[in-house]
């Protein structure tokens, strides 16, 4: 665009206010009716949007930690520890896995968890802190 006063260049919003409406009608594009179509209703709803997608991945994290521990609590149930003494038996083993690790040791392969709790409860036997059910 090429502007005759510095007026027009200013009054002008030009290409930027196209890409930015572009961008939210963008998100919007599954959407029926004016949500959709008028910007107005479409930045809001967007917006909304947009706050939820962030609440939701911190509650997507939250959920797979309950449940991988949830996993550990009942494969450990198994085999007659707590899930307190296996994490400790296993620290003391330096043996670091994270929880998804072990949930999935505990839910597909039972054999090498046992063999886990196995050397957590030996490692706590020989350190005197024997608190197994």
């Amino acid at each position: 665009m090429v502007f005759t006063t510095a007026i027009n260049c200013i009054r002008a919003r030009g290409p930027d206010e196209f890409w930015r409406k572009r961008q939210i009608f963008r998100l919007a594009a599954h959407y029926l009716g004016r949500r959709r179509n008028c910007y107005s209703v479409t930045i809001k709803i967007v917006h909304r949007a947009l706050v939820y997608a962030t609440k939701g991945r911190h509650l997507r994290k939250e959920d797979m930690k309950s449940l991988h521990e949830t996993r550990i609590t009942a494969g450990c149930e198994q085999h007659n520890i707590t899930f307190k003494d296996f994490k400790e038996g296993l620290a003391r083993c330096d043996i670091l896995l994270n929880r998804r690790s072990l949930a999935d040791l505990a839910a597909w392969e039972p054999y090498s968890f046992k063999a886990l709790t196995d050397i957590a409860k030996q490692r706590l036997d020989d350190d005197g802190l024997s608190r197994s059910k």
